[in-house]
């Protein structure tokens, strides 16, 4: 038998919920370790004085109890182990672990037993159930009747909201009430906040960032107080997980940090940090609400009846006395500024990373928490959109992943040396193929042997700098630097120069020469035209055809807008739309079925009537109004210039018929096109009926002018 007992995948039962841990037996202490946050339990050796093995749900549980009150269980185990634990705690905590048996026979009489926070149910002396009283949120009391409410978590599919009691009168002590005195027995252990007394102290008028808004803070011996114009928080000490303070960047605040399970409510945001800020200028001078006696039994001398100095202090030094948890601050990190934080983005919001001793922390929106234990590996990756910056991104064991982006490239060393020397799992996705086998070995490696990967990973970080300070000229390509190619472009290009830059030692003419070569270079580049498509003509509505089937949505809508309307007395049209969509997407896939069908069989319906349309001669494709609009109208113009050149003729009476001078020809000719002309430009901004009489008035007009030209010349002539 070793000195120690370790098991895995350890639960314990929190308000409901299974939360699951290791659970580590000792000569020492029992120390359980939640997963999920990280909380230690440690339970002296020599404190223990009952121990009790137990078939439960899941499998097997132990149920430890100390000298103090304090109940402690554990289930996950398995049925082999029972003779290993018995056998450790006989040896080292000279305690036997009983076999105690669980009634499941469901009755509800029984017999109700106070053994310290715990409630338990007895039937004929075997427990049926037990309830901490530490979930209790209320206790109500009826006539021979006791209500108990519980605190609700988040985390579970199904809650239990309350448990009732029915207390038989008690005939042997008249002199007490049997359900007030069970109902004390609940209270004097349950977690019910009564603001009963005065507060310790009062910080008033404190900057809170989460919740947001300045709030008044009370402090009481059990819980603190968050009082602010529109809301109220009560917090108990047993929530608060850790405590962080943390300088801001530009040296001058403060943020202190308060990590909360389970987080406070409002409304349904959750809220797992409460973040104050502070200005490191203002002081305070504090003086608690308490004797200096009872301060000085009660804190041990951690804390002072008066007491001066910064506010950022006072309140750090008071919280961790009332919480009896340690501060946790930033450690040896210091980066490229000087800060002992990275300023980066998380979420597209601007915050500020810090690299702790045992894990990462973020604000300030959302706050985040990763602690070491729980991450599977980092990577440090390019920024997405530009090389001045690089993301650094953090998978946990439970599979979600953390990206801090918009991170300088100058706290590219530092980070890395700080994760290289926490030695986390490091993760190159740009060299993943050659890197399977060095992750495990750096994870395993010692400081003093030679680390390829973090060489190969410092070589990247040069290769990337020296990219960057290369992409600095602005519009150049992404080809391959070869200086020796670039020597012989200058020379062809400008051979004529080429000896007065040569002995010309000025560097104002090496600069405007290689800014002559990048001008030509872009001079190089001509762009091709890209020939327009046409555009598409305008689909004709047929609007004799069968009408379109309506989707199964706009069917849903159709059959609950009245209902819409009438839960909601004077919405507009629009937010009718908006209600419905947002109902659509609620609905269940069975009820959606039934829509989806309905406009399948009307899409069928309206496939087989637009069959019937064209069989019945519907359908055909209409000539385009444009293409209409230009054959009509040629054909007019043509039909009117015949009928102008046989009136011509008629009025001329039949002299000169066989003889027709070029100058009439050409004249007749340019007329004829001028009219066409005219005519088209004409018809696009005047109506039909308009456009045809002015159109035949000025084409005769110019007829009888074209007419006249040919004749005068001809008797010049002779």
């Amino acid at each position: 038998m070793g000195d120690t007992l370790e098991f895995n995948e350890i639960y314990q039962e929190v308000k409901g919920s299974w939360n699951d841990g290791r659970l580590r037996f000792s000569k020492q202490n029992v120390v359980y370790k939640s997963s999920k946050t990280g909380k230690v339990d440690s339970i002296p050796a020599g404190e223990l004085d009952l121990a009790q093995w137990r078939r439960v749900c899941l499998g097997h549980g132990i149920k430890l109890g100390t000298s103090t009150g304090n109940i402690y269980k554990y289930d996950g185990f398995r049925d082999t182990d029972f003779e290993k634990i018995s056998e450790f705690f006989k040896t080292n905590y000279k305690l036997e672990v009983t076999d105690k048996d669980m009634c499941v026979k469901g009755w509800n009489w029984g017999t109700a037993k106070f053994s310290g926070p715990l409630l338990s149910f007895d039937v004929n002396d075997n427990t049926a159930f037990e309830i901490p009283l530490s979930n209790v949120s209320q206790c109500a009391t009826g006539k021979n009747e006791v209500t108990l409410e519980f605190h609700q978590n988040d985390d579970t599919e199904v809650s239990l909201m309350e448990v009732r009691f029915y207390v038989p009168p008690s005939q042997s002590d008249e002199r007490q009430d049997p359900v007030e005195a069970f109902a004390q027995n609940v209270l004097s252990k349950a977690d019910v906040i009564q603001a009963t007394g005065d507060a310790v102290c009062i910080f008033k008028e404190l900057q809170c960032l989460t919740p947001r808004g300045r709030y008044d803070i009370r402090i009481y011996p059990t819980f603190l107080h968050l009082h602010g114009k529109t809301f109220d928080y009560k917090i108990p000490y047993t929530t608060v997980l850790r405590l962080f303070l943390l300088p801001h960047k530009d040296q001058r605040q403060m943020f202190f940090v308060i990590s909360l399970d389970p987080p406070i409510k409002q409304g349904q945001t959750r809220y797992h940090f409460l973040i104050l800020l502070f200005s490191k200028e203002e002081d305070i001078n504090l003086t608690l609400n308490m004797s200096e006696e009872d301060v000085e039994r009660r804190f041990e001398k951690k804390l002072s009846k008066n007491m001066s100095g910064s506010l950022y202090e006072m309140v750090s030094r008071v919280m961790k006395a009332l919480v009896n948890r340690k501060i946790t601050v930033p450690g040896n990190f210091q980066g490229h500024s000087g800060a002992q934080c990275i300023t980066c983005s998380y979420k597209a919001s601007s915050g500020l990373l810090y690299p702790l001793e045992r894990g990462f922390i973020y604000v300030h929106k959302p706050p985040v928490h990763l602690r070491f234990e729980e991450i599977s590996c980092v990577n440090f990756a390019r920024g997405t959109t530009t090389t001045r910056s690089f993301d650094f991104e953090i998978e946990t064991k439970q599979g979600n992943q953390y990206t801090f982006s918009s991170i300088e490239r100058e706290e590219y060393g530092k980070l890395f040396d700080f994760v290289n020397a926490k030695k986390l799992n490091i993760k190159n996705r740009g060299f993943k193929e050659g890197m399977k086998g060095k992750i495990d070995e750096y994870s395993d490696s010692d400081e003093d042997q030679h680390d390829a990967y973090l060489e190969r990973m410092k070589a990247e970080g040069k290769i990337r700098e020296e990219g960057n300070d290369s992409d600095n000229s602005g519009d150049e390509s992404d080809e391959s630097f070869n200086p020796g190619e670039e020597v012989d472009e200058i020379a062809e290009e400008y051979d004529s120069k080429a000896s007065a830059s040569d002995s010309s030692g000025d560097d104002d003419g090496s600069e405007d020469e290689s800014s002559k070569t990048k001008k030509a270079k872009k001079a190089k580049v001509v762009k091709e035209k890209k020939e327009r498509k046409p555009r598409k003509e305008k689909k004709q509505k047929d609007k004799g055809g069968p009408k379109r089937p309506m989707s199964a949505y706009m069917l849903w809508l159709n059959a609950s807008r009245e209902r819409i309307k009438s839960e909601n007395p004077g919405i507009s049209v629009t937010e009718i739309s908006k209600k419905a969509g947002e109902m659509w997407r609620q609905l269940g896939r069975e009820e959606k079925e039934e829509w989806e069908t309905k406009a399948a069989e009307a899409k069928r319906q309206y496939d087989i009537a637009k069959e019937e349309y064209k069989e019945s001669g519907g359908g055909s494709a209409p000539v385009p109004k444009k293409e209409r609009k230009k054959s009509a109208g040629k054909q007019q113009e043509e039909k009117k210039r015949k009928s102008a050149v046989g009136d011509r003729d008629r009025d001329r009476g039949g002299t000169n018929d066989s003889f027709k001078s070029k100058e009439f020809i050409e004249t007749s000719e340019e007329s004829s096109s001028d009219s066409d002309r005219k005519s088209k430009s004409k018809s696009k901004s005047k109506s039909k009926s308009k456009r045809k009489k002015e159109s035949e008035e000025e084409e005769e007009e110019e007829e009888e002018e074209a007419a006249s030209t040919p004749a005068s010349s001809e008797e010049e002539s002779d």
